[in-house]
């Protein structure tokens, strides 16, 4: 199998998973382009633990990791199969580095699930979820993302699912669809960075809007695995770009093929001749 491309969806509010908008629209058409995959390799912000670990139960639970919402919410489910086979073959991947199998303390929480309902809304693919290790320094991140890229080689996709910006503090709700200049700011430095060289990403850390952007950093750092994942002088294409309640950003990425800058109105969409894929506003 050919190689794969690798993904970084920015996920935004659980009511994404029932909703019909720009964003579901272009994960809808994304997921309609990608090829096939063995498995799916999902690292969400939402399994933020002091370990590093992989579910590895055959049946991963539907996980309702929220609260306020409505019932259709938690009445959602997504029985995606799991792949036992496939977390052993990503633990012995990234060795040296130690990933845990987890056989039945996680499943698939709703940093997966509301962007797989809309990719791959019938379940019909198996779904490994990787956590996001609270007591690491972003440099492990993505180091262990620079581990699992052979995993594209072997027909798994890789997704990551978090917000490049994500200040539950600072929300504003009636700004539903804009961002305040601060995330802007930041998000536009990121598109900028994993335009140029994704393996760079870390100098965000020093921008001087990263403290508001990122006040913790759980939705960031999947965005450092796809960065670990893309491969030496790969790009990363900005395919989606937004934001959402003042200070949330919506930005997608991803490396590889069979990707195009998407605009969930109107679909997919070539990126502009001349125009690096990290300026491309959608």
């Amino acid at each position: 199998m050919s190689r794969l491309p690798a993904l970084f969806i920015g996920h935004g509010n659980p009511m994404n998973t029932l909703a019909s908008n720009r964003y579901t629209n272009a994960w809808r058409q994304i997921g309609k382009n990608l090829p096939r995959p063995r498995a799916l390799l999902v690292v969400s912000a939402h399994w933020y633990i002091g370990a590093t670990a992989v579910t590895a139960m055959a049946r991963p639970r539907t996980i309702h990791d929220f609260y306020g919402f409505p019932p259709e919410l938690y009445a959602f489910q997504y029985p995606a199969p799991g792949a036992p086979d496939v977390a052993a073959e990503i633990a012995e991947t990234v060795k040296p580095t130690w990933i845990g199998l987890d056989q039945d303390q996680w499943g698939l929480d709703h940093g997966t699930w509301s962007v797989l309902a809309h990719m791959y809304p019938q379940a019909d693919a198996p779904v490994v979820q990787l956590s996001v290790n609270a007591l690491k320094p972003l440099s492990y991140h993505l180091e262990l993302g620079v581990r699992l890229a052979p995993l594209r080689d072997r027909g798994i996709l890789i997704v990551a699912s978090g917000n490049v910006v994500h200040n539950l503090h600072r929300i504003d709700w009636a700004n539903v669809d804009e961002g305040y200049d601060w995330a802007h700011r930041f998000d536009d430095a990121v598109a900028h960075q994993m335009a140029l060289d994704p393996a760079g990403i870390l100098a965000v850390a020093s921008h001087e809007d990263y403290d508001l952007a990122v006040p913790t950093p759980d939705h960031f750092i999947p965005l450092l695995y796809l960065a670990g994942l893309a491969t030496a002088g790969e790009a990363a294409q900005a395919l989606i770009r937004g934001h959402s309640l003042g200070s949330i950003s919506m930005t997608a990425f991803g490396v590889g093929a069979h990707l195009s800058c998407y605009d969930g109105d109107i679909g997919a969409t070539p990126l502009p001749a001349g125009v690096p894929p990290g300026n491309t506003n959608t």
